[in-house]
């Protein structure tokens, strides 16, 4: 019952799963999105693909990042060090795979989730309004770093 990734929140859908085929109810299947967090200082969380999967695979992937440093919540915190790496399909923008540490690593690991979930692009990402100022604008900065790669057009660090 309990394989990979051997999480609580996992074994507690394959639970609630179990149950349900017991008592003759339909289930669907987990659908392999499942979030990995290490509850470490700082946390670490990711889920989709790895950029290792992609590249075994040959699949064709840009990079966005999205240092904490260069938010305003990341400043008040007082989180310099963390970051969130958005994988994007070069082709179509869909987002493959979120890579975060630092503050809120797996709280914030759960927009990349959904969006992964719903075969979602970048370009909801670079559209979407967050709230300001949280570390979830992370999403924002790493979408449009991506998406300037995407179409050549270099990025100025400050």
């Amino acid at each position: 019952m309990i394989g990979f990734p051997a999480l609580a929140s996992t074994s507690m859908e394959q639970g609630r799963l179990a149950a349900q085929h017991a008592c003759g109810e339909p289930i669907r299947e987990m659908h392999g999105l499942q979030p990995i967090g290490i509850y470490t200082i700082p946390e670490i969380s990711f889920v989709g693909q790895t950029e290792a999967q992609l590249t075994d695979a040959s699949t064709p992937f840009e990079v966005g990042i999205a240092r904490y440093r260069e938010l305003a919540r990341g400043q008040i915190v007082g989180d310099s060090y963390g970051m969130l790496k958005l994988l994007v399909s070069p082709d179509d923008g869909r987002l493959l795979g979120v890579h975060v540490f630092g503050t809120a690593a797996t709280e914030i690991v759960h927009i990349g989730q959904a969006v992964i979930g719903c075969g979602g692009t970048i370009d909801y990402l670079v559209d979407a309004v967050f709230n300001y100022p949280t570390l979830a604008e992370a999403y924002k900065v790493a979408a449009l770093d991506a998406s300037n790669k995407i179409r050549n057009i270099t990025r100025i660090d400050g």
